[in-house]
């Protein structure tokens, strides 16, 4: 036997002290015994009663330099730049959309005339998954959870009035995203404003609609296509779009835990980078315009830590794993939307508070773009008086908290170090099965990760109805309240207002062109061109998002979701 083995391990320095410590718990538990015999994070991880310098300094130990270093610098631990808050402030992106294209102008022009500095547009069910609003499968949900784009004619109403040469949009698509930024692109040409000046962001991110929202549209393959095109056009055209937000924010709130949000996200975003290397693709050209989206929950040390953990991990992942040359390729950017399952439809104003937890978290994470959520989206969409107190909790938290004022505050707390480096590790298991698997597409064609999260979601449930965690005013502190008044409502003509548009614009616009645009589409999708340039095409001939996804659809199929029994 290996008599080293056999040696005891050496005390720290602080050991004795905590011995002291701890027999001053036990004497106070004996008269006051804590609330609960074990504390968790919302993730249910076990949570320490304290945190010293022993917590951070396990195994190879903490090093300034290689786990937190300066903002701006690898590994980015602490900020993506080197001043953060105190050169610019976040982007105040307010996610809207509903009814019509007019309806929505109208909510994106009182937005900016609030002080947001950014658009991140919702689209309804049927522009998400690639149907025209006169299609059978739309009755009835045209403009009910977002704004209804069917052709250019849209789009341009949507802009009407806002310069995008002076905005940052965002655009939450993701099976027709080239369809949509095509429209964005066209839109900005009739304004005179050309695609090497518009800025914003295109969701893009098809691998989380397969394994936590549903709104898919083609099988994995051409999908992931579909994407490494964007890549390749905007990286020579619109340089200064983000080619694809990296969603771990459904994935949070289809129920998975930090740690899982975590892993199958990063694990989707090193899914995007080998497609696109496999398709040719210098990875310095593109890596800089990838951009991520997190959820903020309500552990609010626990989400602080993980936002700061996405930041190392990325950045070892692209440098090592990738070997990227450029620094720029190395740093993770991210948005970060307040928990829309946080929120609940009893006492609704309590979800005031959630949002500005919620918010404080994404700030203090070092959050490049953030959306707050209304008090009332647990109930429909949200008013515009809900929508201003959601912008002003933004506004209070930048110039009047103080947290903006020095970067990454919560550098050195033991929790805040120990809990990143444990998030850290457990992403990173979840990374390495994935790539055991083959990679986040064959994974989800597996199951595994919708298993994951869907066990995860079970186990929070179980604890919720067990009141062994405290929703107030849901599972607890309950009180007779009177039904909901004042909300939001779509009207159900916006349905057959739509239809009535579809129908002018086709009887206006030149088929001829339409059908010669959409045999372009048939043939780069046939074929190994780029489909961005004949998509264009057809939007600026007005031929329809469905026109245009029913060619797609044509050639690639579409996706059929795997069920696990």
């Amino acid at each position: 036997m290996n008599e080293q083995n056999n040696k005891p391990p050496e005390s720290h320095p602080l050991d004795d002290s905590l011995s002291a410590y701890q027999e001053k718990v036990n004497a106070v538990n004996q008269r006051f015994p804590e609330r609960s015999p074990e504390f968790t994070t919302g993730s249910s991880d076990p949570i320490n009663r304290l945190y010293s310098p022993k917590d951070i300094s396990q195994g190879a130990g903490f090093d300034y330099l290689d786990d937190l270093g300066y903002p701006g610098l690898f590994p980015f631990t602490r900020g993506v730049q080197p001043t953060m808050y105190r050169g610019r402030l976040w982007t105040m992106r307010m996610y809207a959309g509903f009814g019509t294209a007019e309806e929505s102008n109208e909510r994106y022009k009182y937005l900016v005339s609030q002080g947001s500095s950014g658009l991140s547009v919702a689209f309804d069910l049927p522009t998400q998954i690639g149907y025209d609003s006169d299609h059978a499968l739309a009755e009835g949900e045209v403009g009910k959870v977002g704004v209804a784009i069917d052709s250019l004619a849209d789009m341009e109403v949507l802009f009407d009035g806002i310069p995008l040469d002076q905005v940052s949009t965002s655009m939450t698509i993701n099976a027709p995203a080239s369809v949509l930024l095509a429209m964005y692109i066209a839109v900005g040409e009739k304004q005179g404003v050309p695609a090497s000046k518009l800025r914003g962001t295109i969701q893009n991110d098809i691998l989380k609609e397969y394994i936590a929202r549903g709104t898919y549209i083609f099988p994995t393959d051409p999908s992931m296509r579909l994407i490494t095109d964007i890549f390749a056009y905007c990286a020579d055209e619109v340089p200064q779009w983000n080619t694809i937000s990296i969603s771990g924010y459904h994935i949070r709130e289809a129920g998975s835990t930090a740690a899982q949000e975590l892993g199958f996200t990063i694990a989707n975003g090193v899914a995007y980078v080998e497609a696109a290397i496999r398709a040719g693709l210098d990875i310095d050209t593109f890596a800089p315009r990838l951009s991520f989206f997190f959820n903020a929950h309500n552990d609010f040390l626990e989400e602080i830590a993980k936002f700061r953990a996405a930041r190392r991990i990325w950045a070892r992942l692209m440098r090592d794993r990738f070997k990227a040359k450029n620094p720029k390729s190395w740093a993770l950017k991210f948005h970060t939307q307040t928990g829309g399952s946080t929120l609940t439809a009893q006492q609704p104003d309590n979800n005031i508070v959630r949002v500005a937890i919620q918010t404080l978290a994404a700030v203090l994470g070092g959050t490049q773009s953030l959306h707050t959520n209304s008090k009332d989206e647990a109930l429909a969409l949200p008013t515009q008086d809900a929508v201003q107190v959601a912008l002003r909790t933004q506004q209070i938290v930048a110039h009047e908290s103080g947290v903006a004022n020095t970067i990454d505050p919560l550098a050195g707390s033991y929790y805040i170090e120990a809990k990143t480096n444990e998030l850290e590790a457990a992403a990173l298991q979840y990374i390495n099965r994935i790539d055991e698997l083959g990679g986040s597409p064959r994974a989800i064609d597996a199951g595994y990760i919708q298993d994951e999260i869907m066990d995860a979601a079970y186990d929070h449930q179980k604890l919720v109805e067990s009141k062994q965690r405290i929703v107030v005013g849901m599972n607890a502190y309950i009180v007779d309240e009177p039904p909901p008044s004042g909300l939001l409502k779509v009207d159900l003509s916006v349905g057959e207002r739509q239809k009535a548009k579809l129908n002018d614009i086709k009887s206006k616009r030149q088929q001829s062109a339409v059908d010669s645009c959409l045999a372009d589409v048939k043939a780069a999708c046939e074929g190994n061109d780029n489909i961005m340039p004949p998509i264009l095409n057809a939007v600026r001939a007005y031929a329809t998002l469905g026109e245009i996804c029913d060619v797609m659809r044509g050639v690639f199929g579409e996706y059929q979701q795997s069920v696990s029994l």
